[in-house]
């Protein structure tokens, strides 16, 4: 008996057979053969599947390899990952000697560029997490270079570039950033969170057609790892990234998108409640055919690793004393809880950025303040990145009907980890670190992202990180972090795919390999479930489809 029988007996368009389907409905079933007519699943089943191959039925052989719903990446920043990887990248490592390899090579291979910009280095590169212009001067002394850290919370910037911004010592840090200074007061070269568009907002945007290439290039990554659909984290301009609208727009214009794409229209913390009718209007002109923009992204809070991440009681110092910082609210909590109110009222979901426990319970707070005063709307709110959460506050995301967006890859020890976090949290706080199976166990919706370029945009890392709590690059005897908090690889997998496709209101077509829902597919070169937990990481992406229409194929496929 198939799990669903054919919505006709027409020959399919498309049949996969031969392996096991994950299919990701609600028992989490498991077929051998799936067959797609018109873009859409047609049946789902075993050997009577095989009833729909007709002569011009493209067959594919998985050979016991997994085929899966599509992955959705519920946090990312497609076009600021591709500008990135086409200027100067400094991803992939963390050697400064490097770093300084990379930017001089740029410099000397673009002698016409006005900036040298690019970015994406680690913090845990550098003492403290703060590169000094010094070390950039020395490289490129008579051109601007602005370089944002792989977080894009900070941005390194050489002596020209704080000359040209008109920063000095008498330059006081903004509402919402800090300048790093010496002793003496002088910028030493690195800018956190709003100060670094002092500098950023000097850059040259990328011209209309650069701006589409890197999109392209994003979305050819993405669907190389088994990518089918994602939310654009921030639609509008932020510091250094360009506002990836118009190349979305671009790319529908010429029929080259792909993916099915929320966009999250970005918040202006500098101003209120009167740009939500302009937020209204974006939402009616960006949104068509793929693209959605029925999103409004919050940035309430930084990160831990700057100390500007949010937090209900103050970070510790180097010595283990108790400091007077405990970082910044973007937004008053007041205020975020009206201006959610009105967001929700018009029909927006609420994508927050929410890392420290005080942005957690603030952003909590104002889901309470929207659903008390709105009513349960089918708003879907969400909450990205979620690194500490009081566990007061773990309960609340099922009350509420907040969905946890979940970084996977960064629950691991690793040196910005263990170097630049633990040591200014404390030993309680910082066991309260990505809660993943307290979410769990407490009813939350789960979905994941990967928040790429800040990390690797590969849902099967992640996955692998969720299960086993320990980087798949770590060395060996690399101890799990918090373990207790490990997800099995059943609810990651979920996460990834159904509870994304929710958190995107995509559940309707995709999200699972059932009938009558999009042909969104990945299949993977094994099956991880039957492998043991540490290999997971190992899973390659052999194949992917978007509505039955092959994107992506490994050279191996």
């Amino acid at each position: 008996m198939s799990h669903a029988q054919p919505t006709t007996s027409a020959p399919a368009d498309l049949v996969l057979t031969g392996g096991p389907v994950h299919t990701v409905d609600p028992a989490r079933s498991r077929a051998t053969s799936v067959a797609v007519r018109g873009g859409r699943i047609a049946a789902v089943g075993h050997d009577e599947v095989r009833e729909l191959i007709g002569p011009r039925t493209e067959v594919v052989d998985l050979a016991g390899k997994l085929l899966l719903p599509g992955f959705q990446d519920a946090h990312v920043h497609p076009q600021g990952a591709g500008l990135e990887l086409g200027l100067c990248h400094l991803g992939d490592t963390t050697d400064p000697d490097e770093y300084v390899r990379r930017i001089r090579t740029y410099a000397d291979e673009h002698p016409d560029a006005e900036w040298i910009t690019g970015g994406g280095w680690s913090m845990e590169a550098f003492p403290g997490g703060t590169p000094t212009a010094a070390l950039l001067d020395a490289i490129v002394p008579d051109r601007p270079v602005f370089l944002p850290n792989r977080d894009h919370h900070g941005a390194w910037v050489n002596s020209r570039a704080l000359e040209r911004a008109g920063i000095d010592a008498r330059t006081p840090d903004p509402a919402d950033g800090r300048i790093e200074r010496d002793a003496d007061g002088n910028p030493t070269g690195m800018l956190q969170e709003g100060a670094a568009h002092l500098v950023g907002g000097l850059v040259p945007d990328p011209t209309p057609d650069e701006q589409l290439a890197a999109l392209l290039r994003a979305q050819a990554v993405l669907h190389a790892h088994g990518v089918t659909a994602w939310q654009d984290a921030i639609v509008g301009a932020y510091t250094n990234m360009t506002d990836p609208a118009p190349a979305y727009r671009a790319a529908l214009d010429r029929g080259l998108l792909t993916a099915r794409v929320v966009g999250a229209l970005w918040w202006d913390r500098e101003r209120g409640a009167e740009q939500i009718p302009e937020l209204v209007a974006r939402r009616e002109e960006l949104t068509r055919d793929r693209f959605r923009a029925t999103t409004v992204k919050v940035m309430q809070d930084g990160i831990a690793e700057n100390h500007t991440a949010a937090m209900l009681d103050p970070y510790l110092t180097g010595c283990g004393c108790v400091s007077d910082n405990s970082g910044i609210s973007f937004v008053a909590p007041a205020d975020l809880r009206k201006y959610v109110t009105e967001l929700d009222a018009a029909g927006f979901q609420v994508h927050f950025h929410a890392l420290g426990d005080r942005a957690v319970r603030e952003a909590l707070d104002a889901v309470q303040a929207a659903r008390e005063t709105n009513g349960w709307r089918d708003t879907r709110h969400h909450l990205a990145h979620l690194q500490v959460v009081h566990p007061a506050d773990v309960p609340r995301f099922r009350a509420l009907g907040a969905t946890a967006n979940l970084q996977m890859l960064w629950a691991a020890h690793e040196p910005q980890m263990d170097e630049l976090t633990l040591p200014f949290l404390g030993a309680e706080r910082g066991a309260r670190q990505y809660p993943f199976g307290d979410l769990l166990r407490a009813g939350a919706t789960l979905a994941a992202g990967s928040d790429w370029p800040v990390s690797s945009p590969d849902p099967l890392q992640a996955l692998h990180v969720a299960v086993n709590r320990v980087s798949p690059e770590a060395p060996e005897g690399t101890p799990a972090f918090l373990p207790g908090q490990r997800l099995d690889l059943g609810t990651a997998v979920a996460a990834y795919t159904a509870g994304s496709a929710y958190a995107n209101h995509l559940d309707d077509i995709s999200g699972s390999i059932t009938v009558g829902k999009a042909a969104d597919l990945v299949v993977l070169d094994r099956d991880p479930f039957a492998g043991p937990p540490e290999e997971i990481g190992a899973t390659r992406v052999l194949e992917t489809f978007v509505a039955g229409r092959r994107v992506h194929a490994s050279p191996d496929a």
